[in-house]
C-alpha cells in the first residue's frame, strides 16, 4: 500500500495534472482554518493515530517482548543507538552550521514497514532471528524519534496547553482506576491532550505516543486492552494513514531529485549518505561492540551476515523521515530536496538489501 501510494503521488505530480496535486493538499479546510490544510490534517491529525500504533507496540514490548528485560534489550537498544547517531554525525559532519543543520535527525528513523516489507521478501533464507532483531530495533528507533520531535521540534512550552496535557494524562488514569474499558470513552481526553500538547508547543501527533504507553498491557479479566486496541487499529493506519501520509507528502516532480544549488546539492548528499551507509555502519558496529563486550548477545540464531542485513535495512527511511522532513526545513525548496534524498536513498537502502541479501549473505 505504501508502494502504491508513493508510486501515486508520484505519477500525481508528474502528470498533466501537476498543479492540482499542490493547490489540492494545500487547500484550507475551512474559511475560518487559519492556513490549516489538508496536508496539515494528515501530518498533524491523522498521523496521530499512526504514533498511537506506535505507542502500543512500545508498550508491550516493554512488557514482554525484546525490551522487557536489560539483557534482552542490549543488543536491539545499542543497534538503535549506534543507527541513530552515526547518520546524524555524518550528516552533521557533511552540511555546514546553519539551516541545514536543522535537518540532522531526518536521516536518523527507520521505516519498519518497508524494511520488514523487504526482509520479507527474501523468505526463508533469512533466518527468523534477523526480523526479530529488525523489529526490536525499529520499536527502539520510533521511541528515538519521539524523544528528538519532542525536544528538538517542538516551539517554547506553552504552560497553560500544558496544563491541558497534564489534566488530560489525569482524565485517562482516572478512567481507567474506575475500569472504563470502552475505547470511545478515551477519545475525549485524548482530545484535550492533542489540543493541549498543541498549544503547549509541543508536535500533537506524540498525543498518540502517549496514549499507547498508557494503555494496559496486563489483561482485565479475559480482555487484553493492548491488544484489543493494536487489532482494531493496525488496518485503518497500514490501509489509510499510512499510504495517505505517502500520497500526500511523496508527490515530487521528477526534476526536483537533481540538485538545482550547491546548498541543495549538499543536502541532498548529505541525507543519501547518512541513510545509506551511515546506517548499516552505526548499526553493525554498536552491534559488534555490544557483544565484545557481553553486555549483550544476539538473538538465538542469528549471524553476523544477518546483522549486516538488518543494519542495509535500517537506512530505509520513508516515513518518519519524510514527517522530521517537514518539521526540519520551513523553506519549501529545502523540504523538496530533503524529500527527495529520502526517496533516493531509501530506494538504495531497499535494493541493496534485497541484492545482498539473496545473492551474498544469503544465497
Amino acid at each position: 500500500m505504501l508502494l502504491l501510494a508513493t508510486a501515486a503521488a508520484l505519477a500525481w505530480a508528474n502528470s498533466p495534472w501537476q498543479s492540482t496535486y499542490a493547490v489540492f493538499w494545500e487547500s484550507p479546510l475551512s474559511a475560518a482554518s487559519h492556513g490549516l490544510s489538508l496536508r496539515w490534517l494528515v501530518n498533524d491529525g491523522l498521523m496521530s493515530i499512526f504514533f498511537l500504533v506506535v505507542g502500543l507496540e512500545i508498550r508491550a514490548e516493554v512488557h514482554d517482548g525484546a525490551l522487557s528485560s536489560l539483557r534482552q534489550a542490549a543488543v536491539p537498544f545499542m543497534a538503535a543507538i549506534g543507527g541513530v547517531m552515526t547518520p546524524a554525525l555524518i550528516y552533521l559532519a557533511i552540511v555546514s552550521p546553519g539551516t541545514l543543520a536543522r535537518g540532522w535527525a531526518v536521516p536518523t528513523p527507520t521505516d519498519i514497514a518497508f524494511a520488514i516489507g523487504v526482509l520479507t521478501v527474501l523468505g526463508a533464507r533469512v533466518p527468523s532471528a534477523a526480523r526479530v532483531l529488525l523489529l526490536a530495533l525499529a520499536v527502539i528507533d520510533d521511541v528515538a524519534a519521539v524523544l528528538i520531535i519532542a525536544l528538538f521540534y517542538s516551539s517554547g512550552i506553552g504552560v497553560l496547553g500544558l496544563l491541558e496535557a497534564v489534566a488530560a494524562i489525569g482524565m485517562v488514569l482516572l478512567f481507567q482506576r474506575l475500569g472504563i474499558r470502552s475505547a470511545l470513552a478515551y477519545l475525549a481526553p485524548g482530545a484535550i491532550l492533542w489540543l493541549g500538547l498543541l498549544r503547549a508547543g509541543v508536535h500533537p501527533t506524540l498525543t498518540g505516543v502517549i496514549l499507547g504507553l498508557l494503555t494496559p498491557a496486563t489483561s482485565i479479566g479475559t480482555d487484553q486492552p493492548l491488544r484489543r486496541v493494536q487489532q482494531a487499529l493496525h488496518p485503518w493506519v497500514a490501509f489509510g494513514v499510512m499510504p495517505l501520509f505517502a500520497l500526500a507528502n511523496a508527490g515530487l516532480v521528477l526534476g526536483s531529485f537533481m540538485p538545482r544549488s550547491p546548498q541543495t546539492a549538499t543536502l541532498t548528499s548529505a541525507i543519501v549518505i547518512a541513510l545509506v551507509l551511515g546506517k548499516p555502519l552505526g548499526i553493525t558496529l554498536f552491534t559488534w561492540a555490544t557483544a565484545r563486550s557481553r553486555l549483550g548477545s544476539l538473538p538465538a540464531g542469528l549471524s553476523w551476515r544477518g546483522v549486516v542485513l538488518v543494519g542495509c535495512l535500517g537506512g530505509i527511511g520513508f516515513t518518519m523521515s519524510l514527517f522530521l522532513t517537514n518539521l526540519a526545513f520551513a523553506d519549501p525548496t529545502l523540504v523538496t530536496a530533503a524529500k527527495s534524498a529520502v526517496l533516493m536513498a531509501s530506494a538504495i537502502a531497499a535494493a541493496v538489501g534485497l541484492l545482498l541479501g539473496r545473492f551474498v549473505l544469503f544465497r
